[in-house]
């Protein structure tokens, strides 16, 4: 993640989370690794590993947290956005390197582990805490163009299917990624490639 996506996710939450812009080399390093032990916490245990823990594994102290985010769901709010920005990235990393329909099916992968792997990220989203207010319009104007460029190419390359349309299956796959499946990991993972293959032309 780099510093950009942090200090743009600052800017953005209700909380003004990192303080303001041009943090000290010291205080941005905090940041940074308060964010990296928060995005492996959720993903291992959800969303609702302690602050205690999330501290704990970044290396500093309490104080350290809260003074770099007041309160739980900023730090929530922190993570999903950054790891938001991660993911509008991938879209132009992988067109560049990669020819439209592989590019358009790693990226829906993508896409599901931005979603899939946080336990309780969608409740605390729709929770009506100030921290996530506008988070989904956001994610919409961030995440709805990387489908819609990807999808666009793969069809002018003849790969896919062009009656159908790159919202429906970016909805599609939200709807998968919010829904456990017996308790299996990678159940939207191998849901979503069944789908993306069935968007292809067979030539």
């Amino acid at each position: 993640m780099t510093n950009a996506h942090l200090q743009d996710q600052q800017m953005k939450t209700s909380a003004d989370i990192g303080g303001a812009r041009g943090l000290r080399a010291d205080a941005q390093r905090s940041t940074d690794a308060l964010l990296v032990a928060a995005r492996e916490l959720f993903t291992s245990t959800g969303v609702d590993a302690t602050t205690r823990e999330i501290a704990e594994r970044a290396g500093v102290g309490m104080g350290t947290l809260f003074r770099r985010f007041p309160q739980r769901s900023d730090l929530i709010a922190a993570v999903f956005y950054s790891e938001m920005e991660d993911c509008a990235q991938a879209a132009l990393t992988l067109s560049a390197d990669h020819p439209p329909f592989e590019a358009l099916a790693q990226w829906m992968q993508v896409y599901v582990q931005f979603l899939s792997t946080k336990p309780g990220l969608a409740r605390a989203l729709s929770s009506g805490d100030p921290a996530f207010v506008g988070s989904f319009a956001r994610f919409g104007e961030r995440l709805r163009p990387a489908i819609q460029n990807l999808f666009a190419a793969a069809v002018a390359a003849g790969e896919v299917r062009p009656e159908i349309d790159a919202i429906e299956i970016l909805c599609a796959t939200t709807t998968l990624c919010m829904t456990p499946y017996d308790g299996k990991p990678d159940h939207a993972g191998q849901m979503v490639a069944l789908l993306v293959g069935g968007l292809r032309l067979h030539r």
